[in-house]
């Protein structure tokens, strides 16, 4: 289909501004444009991104790719990708009003989700750089990743802070060197790109793999778990993901908690004042404060 022969409507919750709602008759459908805020990743993310979302069909509940373009840097044109419009509601939105017994019900199957995607085992970390899928740009580890941004964090949190934050991260670093598999990682599954059944708790679709890499097991644990700790969701999702994955560590949620200080470093050394780079400023100085990386 022509996804420009249709009406676009921004989709809603969609936070790169990028990706919006088509309608085409009764059909209604999803686009993704490349635009300004996706145009660093190159012309190939679109094919990057339908690769990925290919890989793991039958696996997860995902869109299905219809269209697919590259960009072109010459003429300034945009790459697209086509998908499907799934059924349910962003998990964000169903989240706050759920009592222990759906919490449960959520967490056991999204930690059957995060067990299928651990099992998609990659041959090294990095970052991909076209639709083969082949890591090709090195993954950096925290400490690393700590110090490219140790300036940005000096604005925003404070000298004290990042220096008491250096040594927790350290410690990070080592408890996750041990780990030696690496696999498919989402890299931003918060309960903002799943959609569910609010009845039934099931997950029906997991979206937006724009960040999609390979890396750490325990990533996407530690995105879904970040903000929502309620005991009722954590032990569910903990409890559904140990099932199915082998030899989970005891100390599987520090694992969680420390790599994904990573991501809330991304989050904090961004521009602006939005309530998830205020969070991960937040849990940045609760961090440093206690030396515990489960503080918030």
């Amino acid at each position: 289909m022509d996804a420009f022969a249709t009406s676009l409507r921004p989709l809603a919750g969609g936070h790169s501004g990028e990706t919006f709602l088509a309608g085409a008759g009764d059909e209604q459908l999803v686009v993704r444009v490349y635009a300004a805020r996706s145009r660093a990743r190159g012309p190939l993310a679109p094919e990057v991104d339908a690769a990925v979302l290919e890989l793991v069909r039958g696996l997860l509940p995902v869109p299905t790719v219809l269209e697919v373009r590259r960009g072109d840097p010459d003429t300034d044109v945009p790459g697209l990708l086509v998908t499907s419009l799934e059924p349910g509601e962003r998990l964000d939105l169903v989240l706050p009003g759920l009592d222990d017994a759906g919490l449960a019900a959520t967490g056991h199957a999204l930690g059957i989700v995060l067990a299928r995607l651990g099992h998609v085992v990659q041959p090294r970390a990095g970052f991909f750089g076209d639709r083969s899928l082949v890591p090709v740009a090195p993954l950096p580890d925290l400490v690393t990743f700590l110090d490219a941004h140790l300036d940005a964090l000096d604005r925003v949190l404070g000298a004290e802070a990042v220096a008491a934050l250096e040594p927790v991260v350290g410690v990070a670093q080592d408890l996750l060197d041990a780990d030696r598999r690496t696999v498919l990682v989402h890299a931003d599954l918060g309960p903002g790109n799943v959609l569910v059944d609010p009845a039934s708790g099931e997950v029906t679709a997991v979206v937006d793999w724009e960040f999609a890499h390979a890396g750490s097991p325990w990533s996407d644990l530690g995105t879904l778990l970040r903000d929502e700790r309620r005991p009722a969701f954590v032990g569910a999702v903990l409890a559904a993901y140990a099932s199915w994955v082998p030899d989970v560590p005891d100390d599987v949620l520090d694992r969680a908690r420390s790599v994904d200080l990573a991501a809330l470093v991304d989050l904090a050394v961004r521009d602006g004042a939005s309530a998830p780079v205020l969070r991960a400023r937040d849990r940045l100085l609760a961090v440093a404060r206690t030396g515990d990386v489960h503080a918030c």
